[in-house]
């Protein structure tokens, strides 16, 4: 599909640059007039697209520093949890687990804590694996797949905490600041080897630390530290995870087990920034001609809302376009 849509955009007369880093904005007078690459090389365009995903910290450092405008805005952090697939497979199915024509059995939860937070699941893979995600060094991030088959013997989602900007306040990019805090946190408590940090369910809500693992054997590559995730997160978001998890043992009996596996941490759910743009044309109020688009400007969740998105931000440039093209007329 992907080389099928490249083929279709060079037909078209696109170009693809591999291996080609945008290091800075091209900007004058408030205008965008292109974008320079770490190897020097300058294409000029009057009118750049800022789709740059969740985990783009260096280019969200870039643009702040070259003044556009950026706002933080909220996100989620937490663990992975995983427990055995034939567990929800039967919860979910009954009577009816295992058969071919269902498949593997997925869930959707959310829990308002007593606290104010709430806790909810996040990108749930049946018959998946949890992987790492980290992108800098000395932190460890995880997050989940799953393959086309959808036959690993675990099941696994996210358990996440909403945070909002007054629990990270101050500067623009403060939320990112937190999210490296607690990926090196996270590097420190798997033992510095880019082993995750772990811990059993039961342990984890008795506020104990692991030390051996049980029916639940952890997917994650290159491996799981057991340890106490106790100061892993904020202490708001570790309380609000242990009023959630016995609650979602209501919805789905044995979410509370104490051999699943909870393995940290989750803190790429979504941008903590949102770069700003104008409610009319799209573009950012402070440089003309720059599109901010999809998950990393803030204005997407996955992938359906980013493709819509950037319908939307095309039509925008096509429609900017035209009337520029009517003035010269």
């Amino acid at each position: 599909m992907i080389e099928e849509m490249r083929c279709t955009i060079e037909s078209l007369g696109g170009e693809f640059r591999f291996q080609s880093k945008v290091d800075d904005l091209d900007i004058e007078d408030g205008q965008i007039r292109g974008v320079k690459l770490a190897s020097g090389e300058r294409i000029p365009a009057s009118h750049v697209v800022l789709a740059v995903g969740h985990s783009a910290r260096d280019t969200f450092q870039m643009v702040f520093e070259r003044g556009v405008r950026i706002e933080p805005k909220p996100f989620s952090v937490g663990f992975r949890i995983e427990h055995p697939q034939s567990m929800i497979d039967q919860c979910r199915f009954g009577p009816s687990a295992g058969n071919p024509l269902l498949g593997a059995a997925d869930y959707h939860l959310v829990h308002h804590c007593r606290n104010g937070r709430s806790v909810y699941s996040f990108c749930m893979c049946p018959g998946g694996t949890v992987v790492a995600a980290a992108s800098e060094p000395g932190r460890v991030v995880t997050n989940g797949m799953s393959q086309y088959s959808r036959n690993e013997r675990n099941a696994n989602a996210a358990i996440v905490v909403g945070i909002s900007p007054a629990d990270y306040p101050g500067h623009p990019l403060a939320g990112m600041e937190l999210q490296r805090q607690l990926e090196e946190r996270a590097f420190e408590l798997g033992g510095s080897t880019y082993d995750a940090p772990g811990q059993l369910v039961g342990d984890f809500l008795n506020g104990k630390p692991s030390t051996r693992f049980c029916s639940v054997i952890p997917s994650y590559t290159p491996g799981v530290h057991l340890c106490d995730l106790g100061s892993a997160l904020p202490d708001y978001a570790i309380e609000a995870i242990r009023e959630a998890i016995p609650a979602f043992d209501r919805q789905i009996k044995g979410f509370a087990m104490r051999d699943a596996v909870l393995t940290g941490v989750e803190t790429r759910t979504s941008s903590p920034i949102r770069i700003l743009r104008n409610d009319g044309d799209l573009q950012n109020p402070a440089v003309r001609g720059l599109y901010p688009a999809g998950e990393g400007a803030g204005y997407a969740g996955g992938i359906l809302s980013s493709a819509v998105d950037g319908i939307k931000v095309a039509e925008a440039i096509s429609l900017d376009i035209a009337q520029k093209m009517n003035e010269r007329k």
